[in-house]
């Protein structure tokens, strides 16, 4: 057996001495940091006393406390962002807690034609003007607010509590250079609850900025949400710029190539042979008809025009038409809704119908359209086999990713054996 490794004397000892002066060292740099915008606005009355700021401070004048007003408000506002700074980078180094800024991520500038810089809200003459510009514009974000809050938070309550082991040691060390064996004993006690208490006070800075400077895990959550949508919407987007490609050319863009072979050879043939021209002729514009056929097609697919000129419910009511089930269609024909919504909800409807149609073993559905208290709500119904439900990477999963973008809910009820209802939900107002 190996022989048990007996513990060096005093470990124990030189421990706590080593927590008693890292208390006080980093309960002094959270206390320095806090305190940081108090003591500069404490030296306005400070600087007047000795008459460098052109007036003597008055503790009775009313204007004297107007202008220290006046000025603490830009010095905390100015050095709110730099102190939430250092607090992050000394809270990360001494507890190995990671906590974020809660900003946006800021755009890249991109340089225009003209030569000036757009950075998404303006035109700047320069790059660096460019990010000028989107970092002033940071003090309009909930999370510079935050940091402003948490300022002055913490120089009432990190400053003063961290605070103590630091006057507590000097007042100690005051107090042991006295000769006299009361203000000594005094000293001993204060140093000894200095070193006592310094392990501790810092501790209660992480908490405090857990909750008032920290972003709440719902806007995280919210900020991943808005992430993923995003990706999906640009994923969405990438895919119909492609179809709408792959349908041009190979549909409308061939069928116009073989227009003009034609029209070029009936131009040949149009004094040597006429009929075979008038044939050429005729082919050409009956592959005109089809072309146009095409691309109404095309255009119907990208935004149909019903829906700019009828609204959401004949929109779907014409839609029904191209599908092989009997849809019944009821809403009010007079709902209007902003043509983003509209068209997210129309194209649902689409997805869902021709899921019904590809999996429910029916013939029939029915889609009703409802807005009440600033809220549309949808539902397509079918008395079909069932078994519907959200599937990563499935069509219904599709759909609810890309109506999140909207606000909206998707809700199935689709037991084994039917019937089927699936409702969307989307704020309107």
């Amino acid at each position: 057996m190996l022989a048990q490794k007996k513990p060096m004397p005093g470990t124990t000892a030189g421990r706590v001495a080593r927590s008693a002066v890292l208390g006080v060292l980093r309960s002094s740099a959270f206390a320095a940091c806090a305190l940081l915008v108090p003591f500069l606005v404490a030296l306005v009355p400070v600087l007047a006393a000795f008459g460098l700021l052109g007036s003597p401070w008055s503790w009775s004048n009313a204007w004297s406390w107007a202008a220290l007003a006046l000025i603490a408000v830009p010095v905390t506002l100015a050095l709110a962002h730099p102190v939430a700074g250092i607090f992050r980078q000394l809270i990360r180094r001494w507890t190995s807690v990671h906590m974020e800024a809660g900003f946006r991520e800021l755009p890249e500038p991109v340089r225009l034609s003209t030569g000036y810089w757009w950075n998404g809200s303006s035109y700047e003459r320069s790059y660096e003007d460019a990010r000028m510009d989107l970092r002033a514009r940071r003090i309009a974000e909930p999370a510079y607010w935050r940091e402003v809050r948490w300022a002055v938070i913490a120089a009432a309550t990190v400053g003063v509590v961290c605070a103590i082991p630091g006057v507590a040691l000097i007042c100690a060390l005051c107090l042991l250079l006295s000769a006299s064996p009361l203000p000594t004993a005094l000293g001993v006690l204060l140093l000894a609850a200095c070193f006592a208490v310094a392990p501790w006070t810092w501790r209660i800075v992480l908490p405090l900025a857990q909750r008032w400077l920290a972003p709440s895990a719902d806007r995280e959550r919210s900020a991943a949400e808005l992430k993923s949508q995003r990706a999906e919407l640009s994923a969405a987007h990438d895919a119909e710029i492609r179809r709408i490609e792959r349908d041009l050319h190979d549909g409308a863009q061939a069928r116009l190539v073989s227009v003009g072979l034609d029209l070029a050879a009936a131009e040949r043939l149009i004094r040597t042979d006429p009929d075979r021209a008038e044939v050429m002729l005729r082919s050409a514009r009956d592959g005109t008809r089809a072309s146009l056929s095409e691309l109404r097609d095309l255009v119907h697919g990208v935004y149909p025009p019903v829906l700019i000129e009828r609204g959401l419910v004949p929109a779907i009511r014409t839609a029904a038409l191209d599908t092989r089930l009997r849809v019944a269609v009821t809403g009010d024909d007079r709902l209007r809704l902003p043509s983003p919504l509209a068209a997210a909800l129309y194209f649902a409807v689409r997805e869902l119908l021709a899921n019904v149609a590809k999996h429910a073993g029916t013939a029939e559905a029915s889609v009703r359209v409802a807005a009440e208290g600033g809220l549309v709500t949808v539902t397509v119904s079918d008395a079909g086999s069932g078994g519907a439900s959200l599937r990563p990477g499935q069509g219904l999963d599709g759909v609810r990713r890309r109506l999140e973008a909207f606000d909206a809910t998707l809700d199935i009820r689709s037991p084994a054996g039917g019937p089927t209802e699936i409702t969307v939900r989307a704020p309107c107002a």
